[in-house]
């Protein structure tokens, strides 16, 4: 499969802890939920959705240029938005 030269997924960092952002995982790939960056607001709307740090995370699928992540957290499949995906910092399986 192709890949666009400046993928948008490839300009979000790496933390120096091994964290990836849900958004650099690839699909089928899981790990633990570690950190999520941002506001009360994010914090709650995850919850809300079922996602908590601790968490076990698959990332399912994703689309091209900023689309929803669609992650499986137990038995439950959510999508997400780019900028949401993007601060969830997750430790991945090795």
């Amino acid at each position: 499969m192709f890949r666009f030269r400046n993928h948008p997924r490839d300009n979000v960092p790496i933390s120096k802890d091994g964290l990836l952002p849900l958004t650099r995982m690839r699909d089928g790939q899981s790990g633990k939920i570690m950190q999520v960056s941002g506001g009360t607001g994010i914090a709650d709307r995850l919850t809300a959705l079922g996602i908590r740090q601790g968490q076990n995370v698959t990332r399912i699928g994703g689309m091209y240029l900023h689309g929803p992540v669609t992650v499986q957290v137990e038995k439950t499949q959510v999508a997400i938005g780019f900028g949401m995906a993007t601060k969830i910092l997750v430790e991945p399986e090795k």
